[in-house]
């Protein structure tokens, strides 16, 4: 059995959601300890759970430990499979980065999952971003994802529900997106009047053009559900960004704060943003190709350690840009 330090490096949730893929589509039976140590809250938390248990619907995982706070876990593969699994975070914990942890799995055997928790939280990426840039690289590579986002979801309640599949297929090497082209902007909201997501849409999309950017694709998403919030999310090619609304502030600061936070990786070279360069990391390994970032940030130098622990190998080459390559 591997042993991980769960506390190496970065040290979050990432390393844990990375490990059990890794161990599903390797076969390799692991035992993580330290489990986010370094945090304020060790150990595992409701979305890393879901997360493990998407994963472990995949595989027939038998697990140990994988409990709230649990500071170690055991997690044995069996043969892996196309299956259908339904998991609850139970709380307003990430949807997205449970998808993350399962579609590696996923693009090796298929599959259906869906997913109650948060569509959009802090500290993670927007559902949106996940269906308009990462999966957008996935299915550059030839993946078949198909993403049906039925309700969103805030904090503190959730609530939000994401259906996904994916069909079985041999991937091409991981490649970047065409750089440059036009912006595309999702304005969100869920119990709040039409005109909040709109606002925040005009304020983003007038950014953009601002600085000299084309606009071709703005989704207005308005839906009531358990919980109340809204969010932007902006994107080009392989590189976005996000504000969430908080109460008090106007619609149209979140919708020009993303915005401006999307230019602001626009600008940077590469590419791809430094966040997807990390999460791409384990598709890469899976299935070789290069991209190039403007940083090498802790989440990838973490995961590529990781990787390494189950024979991948992945070359990082820094200079003007940093190049990975597998």
């Amino acid at each position: 059995m591997l042993t991980i330090d769960g506390a190496h490096g970065e040290g979050g949730g990432q390393l844990v959601r990375n490990a059990v893929a890794l161990s599903a589509v390797t076969g390799e039976p692991i035992r993580i300890n330290r489990i986010r140590d370094a945090r304020k809250n060790r150990g595992l938390a409701a979305q890393h759970i879901a997360a493990i248990k998407s994963v472990a619907c995949a595989c027939d995982a038998s697990c140990t430990g994988v409990t709230p706070g649990s500071e170690s876990i055991t997690f044995s593969p069996q043969d892996l499979r196309a299956c259908e699994a339904r998991v609850v975070v139970g709380t307003a914990g990430s949807i997205p980065l449970v998808i993350q942890a399962w579609l590696s799995v996923a693009l090796v055997a298929g599959g259906r999952l869906h997913v109650t928790g948060g569509t959009e939280v802090s500290r993670s990426p927007t559902i949106d971003y996940l269906e308009h840039v990462f999966a957008e690289v996935l299915r550059n590579s030839g993946a078949d994802i198909y993403t049906d986002i039925l309700k969103r979801g805030y904090f503190p309640e959730g609530g939000g529900e994401v259906s996904i599949h994916v069909k079985k297929k041999n991937l091409s090497p991981i490649k970047p997106l065409a750089s440059g082209g036009p912006a595309g902007i999702v304005s969100a909201s869920s119990n709040l009047p039409d005109h909040v997501a709109e606002r925040q849409a005009l304020a983003a999309a007038e950014c953009l053009r601002a600085s000299k950017m084309t606009v071709a694709d703005i989704v207005i998403d308005r839906r009531s559900g358990l919980s109340t919030g809204t969010s932007c999310t902006v994107w080009q090619g392989a590189k976005g960004a996000s504000s969430l609304g908080i109460r008090g502030v106007p619609a149209e600061k979140i919708g020009a704060a993303a915005a401006r936070a999307a230019l602001g990786k626009f600008e940077k070279p590469g590419d791809v943003d430094v966040f997807l360069s990390d999460q791409l990391l384990v598709p890469l390994a899976l299935f070789g190709g290069s991209y190039t970032t403007s940083a090498f940030s802790s989440h990838a130098e973490t995961t590529s350690w990781l990787l390494g622990k189950f024979g991948y190998e992945v070359t990082c080459r820094a200079g003007t840009v940093v190049e990975f390559s597998a």
